[in-house]
């Protein structure tokens, strides 16, 4: 099932729903309100949940069916509990420390490592993107998102299969010349990431998609395509990524694991930089277009923390 939250112009209050062709289900409407107005409450309420949204698009109501030209679709997920951002192409970490004149540290193929992003900082289809003005390098990544499905710990691989709820499109939106001062100090990213993550348009469930066949992943700027790979290319996998995340520490449903980026599914691989203004279309055809343009930066203005320091 593809689930997208939505609000239209006769009420504004969020909605979830199931896209059907080129409609929308209005699922609390057509369910007389035992589904709930908002993703996470349905993730969390489990299998019941699935079964009885399945029974619900079996017999739709004419009053719970909306074309999608009457509707706003926002992140199909408003709150999610956590951000986690894994590094899982290979080719895309080596392209990194080959900036850096060093070799891909022999650690990478042991630890699938990952940074805690921000979950409050949260954009959907159509939302600008915010230009900080502490930036002159602001830059995508286009990803796959995987959704928690349940709670769990201490799960193995095999196990973790079964904790995925669905995928989504994700751009990870980067702040690089902020980013590269937090990585030269091993630490980070914060703020060269934490102010936009960007999600949608829809999260489709895992048993409609295989990720290592369906999702082809399209880079498109100005309507220009600037780069393509495929999920099937990564090193680690969900499944991994679920496991190595629950080992002494409990997940929950709702939790987003990213994947990071595929080598050239980002300006910093391709030496190639968005500008203010710019639309950006990452495409994955399983799971929709993710479109968002750029916004204008206020007046630049450096982080610059010595002359504070220097000043207590």
């Amino acid at each position: 099932m593809r689930f997208v939250t939505f609000t239209t112009d006769v009420r504004q209050d969020s909605s979830i729903g199931v896209v059907l062709d080129n409609r929308i289900m209005n699922l609390n409407k057509a369910s007389d309100g035992a589904i709930p107005n908002d993703m996470l409450s349905f993730i969390s309420g489990g299998e019941k949940m699935l079964e009885l949204a399945h029974t619900v698009v079996k017999n739709p109501k004419h009053d719970s069916l909306l074309s999608l030209d009457e509707v706003k679709l926002l992140t199909p997920l408003l709150n999610p509990p956590s951000l986690k951002d894994f590094f899982a192409f290979e080719d895309h970490a080596k392209a990194g420390a080959e900036r850096r004149n060093e070799k891909l540290p022999s650690e990478w193929y042991e630890v699938p490592a990952y940074y805690t992003g921000n979950h409050r900082e949260i954009l959907g289809p159509e939302d600008e993107i915010p230009w900080p003005l502490y930036t002159k390098k602001l830059d995508f990544e286009c990803e796959i998102a995987c959704v928690v499905g349940k709670h769990g710990k201490n799960l193995s691989i095999e196990e973790a299969s079964n904790y995925i709820f669905g995928y989504m499109i994700f751009n990870d939106v980067s702040a690089r010349d902020v980013q590269k001062k937090e990585m030269a100090l091993r630490m980070g990213p914060t703020k060269g990431k934490d102010f936009a993550n960007v999600f949608g348009p829809y999260l489709v469930t895992k048993d409609e998609v295989d990720p290592k066949k369906d999702f082809a992943l399209t880079v498109k700027v100005n309507n220009e395509i600037w780069s393509s790979g495929h999920f099937k290319d990564q090193y680690w996998g969900f499944p991994l990524m679920i496991s190595h995340v629950s080992q002494e520490e409990n997940i929950y449903p709702g939790d987003i694991l990213g994947s990071g980026t595929f080598y050239k599914g980002c300006g910093l691989d391709l030496n190639k930089w968005i500008q203010p203004g710019d639309l950006i279309e990452l495409e994955v055809p399983k799971l929709g277009v993710l479109r968002n343009r750029v916004g204008v930066p206020s007046k630049y203005k450096e982080l610059d923390y010595k002359r504070a320091s220097a000043t207590k």
